[in-house]
């Protein structure tokens, strides 16, 4: 199960104007 919330993929879209899946994809391997 990933360590991170849908609030965290949130806000690191808007810092980084990343997709979606890249956040994830960022999450997962953090």
């Amino acid at each position: 199960m990933a360590n991170y919330t849908a609030e965290d993929v949130k806000r690191l879209r808007e810092a980084t104007a990343a997709g979606m899946l890249d956040c994830k994809k960022a999450l997962d391997e953090a």
